[in-house]
């Protein structure tokens, strides 16, 4: 069993409930405008880091993280992105990466909206964990840890905190 962290948008702050949230995850998995190289060695020294740069990253974010990442946890086939839309409205190259890979999870972030539902027709679970950061449309800061088991998604908790 895999426990996971998820979170999105930290637009360069770093929220001091982080390490308490994430500690008994084995990863964590930020989806994209992290805001500066600083907050990424800050994740990486609470847990094991994935990532995927988002669209207010600059280039130094960019060298050291993809547009998109495709890994497997566990049995699940995960497919991570920043900008990806949601079941229904996709974003026109998120739609041939899920037709192409056909992953089991799809993470993204970018709109600061948490959301979990199910993708009936692409046959996937999409998560995207809201806003780590201060900056942005939403009220609260909000991440997400789940864990993975085999085939199974289980166990998903929110964690939400005031937008001081």
């Amino acid at each position: 069993m895999q426990k996971i962290g998820i979170l999105s948008d930290t637009h360069s702050y770093f929220h001091p409930e982080i390490p308490n949230f994430f500690s008994q995850c084995n990863e964590i998995w930020h989806c994209g405008d992290f805001g500066s190289l600083d907050i990424i060695k800050k994740l990486e020294l609470v847990k094991p880091l994935r990532g995927v740069y988002g669209n207010i990253d600059d280039n130094a974010v960019r060298s050291y993280f993809p547009e998109y990442l495709i890994f497997n946890c566990e049995s699940i086939k995960v497919l991570l992105i920043h900008i990806g839309g949601y079941p229904g409205n996709y974003e026109p190259g998120v739609k041939s990466l899920i037709e192409n890979y056909k992953p089991d999870l799809f993470v993204c972030g970018h709109s600061h909206i948490l959301k979990v539902m199910y993708d009936n027709k692409n046959d996937l679970l999409h998560i995207n964990p809201g806003a780590g950061g201060k900056q942005g449309i939403h009220n609260k800061i909000t991440f997400i840890r789940l864990a993975v088991e085999g085939s199974n998604i289980k166990d998903l908790e929110i964690a939400e905190y005031p937008k001081k």
